[in-house]
């Protein structure tokens, strides 16, 4: 339990941080490290604790409603986060929440979850092309070409807000994922170790600036620039909160991320062609190629996993013919 814990909010963080962490990462290269993960790690602890606090212990936000704790703990319930640790290293945005929840879960929430997801994807690619449609010329091409200049303080007061704000509906949407090994109530000394060990892995991730999976956010267009990350980070983290409130069900926040690069580029591209048409849907396909890569690998671990008597037994019974 405790193994598959740490392993899990390794993993959930360095895999994910492209989504909440990545522009404000790439946006102040800048800085200490230990700047940014002091920043990063008190907007944790303060949603954590206040959730704790407000909804009698549950960590989960109430994410697990529909998944029980296991009680037991095997071998394979730690299979998950290590795949998803290799997956990383190649820089492939698998989704946590199929990943781990599903091992955990019955098929009726794998269902709801890859639905709820696939969703996700959908609304924020339409939302944030329309947006895009909007802004590009008369904010983002603004950006494009004074892009050199160094940033007014309101922009990096502004980035900072919002990745306060986007890291915290991140933390309450993922929660799931990060305590699905863990009692669903913790007591006080339980949460406050569980906060200790999350704020660690969080410097790993901050000082190693993202890791290899931050390769994807570094490739859209000029997301270095603070003014553009803190548009993105305020678009993602309003379709977060958005979600929070349909159901609690779990969904992969790598969906919706990449929905909403992807809707971004092909925006930017219609309005001011920055780049050749064949580069921009290269990487958007690119992309969704690689969640589906994660996907296909996530789901294929499940099977392996629940049905793992069943191909025991089917090896067993030709191996003897």
């Amino acid at each position: 339990m405790i193994l598959g814990f740490v392993l899990s909010l390794y993993t959930c963080v360095s895999n994910d941080v492209i989504q909440t962490l990545g522009t404000f990462l790439s946006s102040n290269q800048n800085r200490p490290f230990w700047v940014l993960w002091i920043f990063s790690g008190t907007v944790l602890v303060l949603t954590f604790v206040l959730g704790w606090y407000f909804n009698d212990g549950d960590m989960a936000f109430g994410r697990l409603d529909k998944i029980p704790f296991a009680g037991a703990f095997c071998w394979y319930h730690v299979l998950p986060p290590i795949v998803i640790i290799l997956l990383t290293r190649k820089g492939i945005p698998v989704s946590t929440t199929f990943l781990i929840l599903s091992v955990f879960s019955s098929n009726t929430v794998i269902g709801l979850m890859l639905a709820k997801s696939f969703l996700g994807y959908v609304l924020a690619f339409i939302s944030s092309f329309i947006l895009y449609l909007i802004i590009v010329r008369p904010v983002e091409k603004v950006f494009l070409y004074t892009k050199d200049r160094k940033p007014s303080k309101r922009w990096i007061a502004a980035k900072w807000g919002a990745t306060a704000f986007l890291w915290s509906q991140w933390l309450m949407q993922d929660a799931a994922n990060l305590f699905v090994y863990l009692p669903r109530r913790l007591d006080f000394w339980q949460m406050l170790l569980s906060m200790l060990a999350f704020v660690a892995l969080l410097g790993v991730v901050c000082y190693k600036r993202g890791g290899e999976i931050q390769s994807i956010l570094k490739l859209k267009t000029n997301t270095q620039d603070i003014r553009s990350a803190t548009i993105i980070d305020c678009v993602y983290a309003c379709i977060l909160m958005y979600f929070q409130h349909v159901n609690n069900v779990p969904m992969s926040t790598t969906w919706v991320f990449i929905g909403l690069l992807a809707g971004r580029e092909v925006a930017m591209y219609n309005r001011i062609r920055f780049e050749t048409e064949k580069k921009v849907y290269k990487h958007v396909a690119k992309d969704f190629l690689k969640a589906l890569v994660g996907l296909f690998v996530s789901i294929m671990v499940v099977l392996l996993i629940n049905y793992s008597d069943e191909i025991y037994y089917l090896l067993d019974y030709y191996f003897n013919l």
